[in-house]
């Protein structure tokens, strides 16, 4: 059941975005969120019959239109797709927004019960995905052991690094993307320039394989539960829950 005010029902996901930020997952009340938009409690039900199903769209909105962002930028410009250019694309575009960063970070205070929500599963296969239609194309050195998790981990550490040591806060956040840019670039991929008909095929399927999974984003914020809208992200069952 999806429901047809979403103008108010994305005032409930900003108010719920701020608490969120403020106060971690367990510290929000729905009551919290109902007074910050100037609304009764039982309007925010109307929407999500519990507060872990409007988090969880939270979750998805943010990631949709995270994705959105992604996929407007191959779209003007398809060598974006290329590693180098895509992940440190995404290292920007993800700092901007502080909830995925939460997020991406496991963020356990702030999220609560949220961190094993299918989000991250799904982003997974696809970073998967986009890493085998490289190697298909030659656009990834295929003399690199354990692809996927050489690459995973060379740039995981730029997500992570600030979280563990504030020596290099200093360093502006266009410059840390340009490192790892340059890292990405010579130690992932080949020499020389690439093809551009490899660029555009690869593009292309990226680009479809993204329109996907923001659709399924997208029917899932407004849904009553988000899970099980159709062409949603499917979650982890969890059984039966009261409304908090």
């Amino acid at each position: 059941m999806s429901h047809p005010n979403r103008e108010r029902a994305d005032r409930i996901l900003d108010a719920a975005g701020e608490l969120l930020l403020r106060m971690g997952y367990r510290k929000v009340a729905i009551d919290d969120i109902a007074r910050a938009v100037g609304i009764g409690k039982g309007t925010v039900y109307l929407h999500w019959r519990n507060k872990e199903l409007l988090f969880q769209a939270l979750m998805m909105r943010e990631s949709a239109d995270l994705s959105d962002e992604i996929l407007e930028s191959i779209k003007a410009d398809p060598a974006m797709i290329l590693p180098h250019r895509m992940i440190s694309s995404s290292f920007l575009v993800t700092h901007r927004r502080p909830l995925v960063m939460a997020m991406l970070r496991g963020n356990a205070e702030m999220f609560g019960s949220l961190g094993d929500l299918a989000l991250r599963k799904q982003q997974d296969e696809l970073r998967g995905q986009f890493e085998d239609a490289m190697l298909r194309r030659g656009l990834i050195r295929a003399d690199v052991p354990n692809i996927s998790y050489a690459l995973n981990a060379a740039t995981l550490g730029f997500y992570l690094g600030d979280t563990l040591s504030d020596e290099f806060e200093g360093i502006a956040l266009e410059e840390k993307a340009a490192v790892l840019a340059h890292i990405i670039r010579t130690a992932f991929e080949p020499a020389g320039e690439p093809d551009p008909r490899a660029v555009a095929d690869v593009a292309a399927e990226l680009g479809s394989a993204l329109e996907a999974l923001v659709s399924g984003y997208r029917k899932g914020i407004y849904a009553h539960d988000p899970a099980k809208a159709p062409g949603a992200i499917p979650g982890p069952h969890r059984g039966k829950k009261g409304r908090t």
